[in-house]
């Protein structure tokens, strides 16, 4: 069982960064491949972005592209989102997941899911 604990979320200003961190307690991190999906309020989960065992494989969604960056550190059992240039309908909760399986990270249908954390930007 993996469990990922995200924390980085708060409110900024549209324009403005964050940074999301996700914390995973699974001491083999490094064979799982992450991702970050995001649910605004009203709205159904949406993919962000996906990141593969290594490191060296990413994805993202078209609606990032150029803002966010994501990215793992699996000495520290550490994934991240680099979040910049915030506009206020990235206004979400967000969340990591991860699976053996990067397709099926991609897909939200990953068997590890962190309980997510707010991100607010304000106009």
């Amino acid at each position: 069982q993996v469990q990922l604990v995200e924390s980085g979320g708060g409110l900024v200003q549209a324009g403005g960064s964050l940074r999301l961190s996700c914390v995973a307690s699974e001491r083999t991190f490094s064979n799982y491949a992450m991702g970050w999906f995001r649910r605004a309020p009203g709205k159904e989960r949406d993919f962000v972005a996906a990141i593969n065992w290594t490191g060296g494989t990413t994805y993202y969604a078209d609606f990032v592209k150029g803002r966010f960056t994501i990215s793992r550190d699996n000495a520290k059992n550490t994934l991240y989102l680099q979040m910049n240039s915030l506009k206020p309908e990235d206004t979400a909760v967000f969340y990591c997941a991860a699976d053996g399986r990067d397709v099926a990270v991609r897909r939200g249908s990953a068997n590890y899911w962190g309980q997510g954390t707010q991100v607010t930007v304000s106009s």
